[in-house]
């Protein structure tokens, strides 16, 4: 019983790892002010780019940039928590039926 144990906790570690690489190939959109700003991210939580309109920046008001890159970036980590969350969760049910997750 406990080697049944062991084995299905190296084959959800092994499942762990996948999902981890799968969502390094994912990615997500987060953007403030009707797409002034945009970001994206894997969905490991990962910036890979940061898009600021050229008419924001000519206007020069850093303070607002600032907040929409806040805006922008956070709503963006959102989405990818939310999609790590549910392959995470696809893959606990898949491992551990009945866990209730």
């Amino acid at each position: 019983m406990f080697g049944d144990m062991m084995g299905k906790l190296q084959e959800m570690q092994q499942q762990t790892e996948k999902i981890k690489k799968r969502l390094d190939t994912i990615s997500v959109e987060g953007e403030a002010e009707n797409g002034l700003i945009k970001v994206v991210a894997t969905a490991n939580k990962k910036i890979t780019s940061i898009a600021i309109d050229d008419r924001l920046m000519s206007e020069g008001d850093k303070e607002q940039i600032e907040d929409l890159m806040m805006v922008a970036i956070n709503k963006a980590i959102e989405k990818a928590e939310n999609v790590s969350n549910a392959e995470m969760a696809g893959a606990a049910k898949g491992m551990l039926p009945g866990f209730g997750m």
